[in-house]
């Protein structure tokens, strides 16, 4: 946040203590990792990177020139040798960590006399946060024991408090240089840092989040991003209770998508998304009301080269055999499919719509077609026949709105049933 008279940005007041800090209305206390563990897995820093709590990961990385790892690691090479015959010449056991030490550090100079790596100074440090000062003494505490899990040694920087704080801030000024030597393999174990942040990645590029902002991580403060249209299924449940706000997110998931081009369709018996679809240029169709209606007969509409699927006028047949099962309240026989079949298609040629997707644009046919298509097929005294009739009875075919009266997008919009 800005300073005072809106200089740089910083907290209102600064207090420093011998052990830890008053950063504005936070206690901060800074931890100097000295230790490390011989070997290091990918993902090593994810439990301190995920953290449930206000911890700030400061890692601090310096190459080292070629010549001078190769200088060090020499004279490190000749002192744990002599070290090791010293002690054989004095009768002494050998040292299980001198002779690992010799060991990885005659690898490590085969490696980089080969040019397979390279050698860093890296400093590792983290800066607890906490409301309180008995808080803040709780938090440093879970920190060191979690990093103790790790075989990471943390020791507070006592006396030097300040000087941790500025460290751990992204100024890259290390004030504290406790740094370790680390080679590329260990090193980039680290990077990019493991996270259980639900992070969705643009197909077209590498480094640029996709799909859409769901909001920020509560423990670790990362950004969610989940592309559903991504994964094998798109199904999702917005579970919580009565005035989490369920419909707040239901309602910026659709805002979302539809910048994205995906085209949605609402159930709302409550009257609850009104005035959003009035806001975003949707259509609002009161099922029931005086002159609407659904012709179910209509296909996805066309708006340029390849916008529609080329098998739609199967998919809307199939949906045809669904909507008459459902007026039925029973599944239709394999004679009857084929019956209705043969009147559908015959209802589609008929308006002069064929498989071809540019003829879909002509006015679909209405259900008065399909009952007469079933009659002149022979097919009227069969059960799908009678519902035919039955739906052409109650069901007038003036003032017919089209099912797709509402901004077209990716997902299938048809009013099909799940």
């Amino acid at each position: 946040m800005p300073g005072p008279g809106g200089g740089i940005p910083g907290p209102a007041s600064i207090q420093v203590g011998a052990r830890h800090l008053e950063v504005g209305s936070w206690h901060a206390a800074t931890l100097a990792v000295t230790g490390y563990p011989a070997e290091v897995g990918p993902g090593w820093l994810e439990p301190l990177t995920a953290y449930p709590g206000r911890l700030d990961v400061s890692l601090h990385i310096e190459p080292i020139p070629p010549a001078v790892a190769a200088a060090q690691l020499r004279k490190q090479r000749a002192r744990l040798e002599s070290g090791r015959r010293a002690d054989a010449d004095k009768g002494r056991l050998d040292d299980p960590d001198a002779e690992a030490a010799a060991d990885d550090a005659r690898e490590l100079a085969y490696r980089i006399a080969r040019g397979e790596g390279h050698l860093f100074r890296a400093g590792l440090y983290l800066t607890v946060y906490a409301p309180g000062q008995q808080t803040l003494a709780a938090e440093v505490t879970s920190v060191r024991t979690l990093a103790e899990s790790l075989l990471l040694s943390a020791q507070p920087a006592t006396f030097r408090t300040l000087q941790g704080w500025v460290t751990s801030l992204p100024l890259c000024s290390d004030r504290l240089r406790m740094r370790r030597a680390f080679d590329t393999a260990a090193l980039a174990a680290g990077f990019p840092f493991a996270s259980p942040d639900l992070a969705a990645r643009d197909p077209a590029s590498t480094t640029t989040p996709g799909g859409v902002l769901y909001g920020l991580n509560a423990t670790s403060a990362g950004v969610v991003c989940w592309d559903r249209w991504a994964q094998d299924n798109h199904n999702s449940v917005i579970l919580g209770r009565s005035g989490g706000g369920k419909s707040y997110l239901a309602k910026l998931d659709i805002l979302r998508f539809l910048y994205q081009g995906v085209q949605v369709a609402v159930i709302d018996p409550e009257d609850e998304y009104t005035r959003l679809a009035t806001a975003v240029g949707g259509a609002c169709v009161r099922l029931g009301a005086q002159g609407v209606r659904l012709n179910p007969f209509d296909l996805p509409a066309v708006t340029g080269p390849g916008q529609a699927r080329p098998d739609g006028l199967m998919r809307r047949a199939l949906f045809l055999h669904t909507f008459l099962g459902v007026l039925l309240g029973e599944t239709l026989t394999a004679a009857e499919r084929a019956v209705l079949d043969q009147a559908i298609m015959a209802c589609y040629h008929q308006a002069g719509i064929t498989a071809d997707p540019r003829t879909w644009a002509r006015p679909a046919p209405l259900l008065a077609g399909l009952a007469a298509a079933l009659r002149d097929g022979g097919g009227a005294g069969g059960r799908a026949g009678r519902a035919a009739r039955a739906v052409h009875r109650g069901h007038p075919q003036p003032d017919v709105r089209r099912a797709d009266d509402h901004p077209p997008g990716r997902a299938p919009g048809r009013l099909e049933p799940a």
